[in-house]
């Protein structure tokens, strides 16, 4: 069993400690480090190169994006490891969502999420997968419905411009789709997806075990041409493969 090393950035103390508790009750999940502040945390990052970073949007020195921009600036300089980043928060605020992904976040979960969703989120995380709390999963599909997210830009908590951009289906990936094109099994997954359902949620609509969903998943990832489940969203609407 491969275990999960995860860090926790967060600056309220009863929170920390409820996601300590919480995370450590799984088997395969070790929480390698704790930070209060966006500072400690960075080097805490540095230092132990988790597999997985739980960092809380709101921290009192710098906020949580700017973490993750400084973090992934030190990997780029080849200085960090892999380690992938959750964006914890109590908000819901499209800017807010949008800038944490453009600023390098791999997933994004609100503060108020069930623990089951918590588990997997850190744990499609770990595995190199994007994975958005279906509360706010609707802001970024919104964004693709209205043809917003290619060129979007929006405003980080220094004031400076990121841009989020998720693009759609080029002739050659089309032509990959109709080679390989969506089985009817898969297009309920997708639709599902779509609608911000976590795994969990598409095992228990559709009767199939988590294992065959995650088969599902991946599949659908490959023929589309999406590195995780927001940009399979996306692709899946601008193809008007799902409405």
């Amino acid at each position: 069993m491969n275990i999960i090393r995860i860090v926790i950035i967060e600056d309220h103390t009863l929170t920390r400690m409820g996601l300590l508790g919480a995370l450590e009750e799984q088997d395969n999940f070790e929480v390698v480090g704790e930070a209060a502040t966006g500072s400690e945390g960075l080097k805490l990052l540095e230092d132990i190169q988790p597999d997985v970073a739980i960092v809380d949007i709101g921290l009192p020195d710098f906020d949580g994006i700017e973490l993750v921009q400084r973090f992934r600036k030190v990997q780029s300089e080849g200085e960090g490891a892999a380690t992938k980043v959750l964006i914890l928060t109590m908000h819901h605020q499209e800017v807010e969502v949008l800038a944490a992904f453009a600023a390098g976040a791999d997933s994004y979960c609100v503060k108020d999420t069930d623990i089951e969703l918590l588990v997997e989120a850190v744990s499609t995380t770990a595995e190199g997968h994007s994975w958005i709390d279906p509360a706010i999963a609707s802001i970024v599909l919104e964004q693709a419905r209205k043809g917003h997210l290619e060129g979007t830009t929006t405003t980080n908590y220094k004031g400076e411009l990121d841009a989020v951009t998720i693009h759609g289906l080029d002739p050659d990936k089309a032509q990959l789709l109709q080679t390989s094109p969506l089985t009817e099994r898969e297009l309920e997954v997708l639709e599902l997806i779509v609608g911000g359902h976590s795994n969990t949620a598409i095992s228990e609509s559709l009767f199939m075990s988590m294992g065959t969903v995650k088969t599902h998943v991946r599949n659908i990832l490959s023929k589309l041409c999406a590195s995780d489940r927001t940009e399979a969203a996306v692709r899946a609407l601008r193809a008007g493969l799902v409405k």
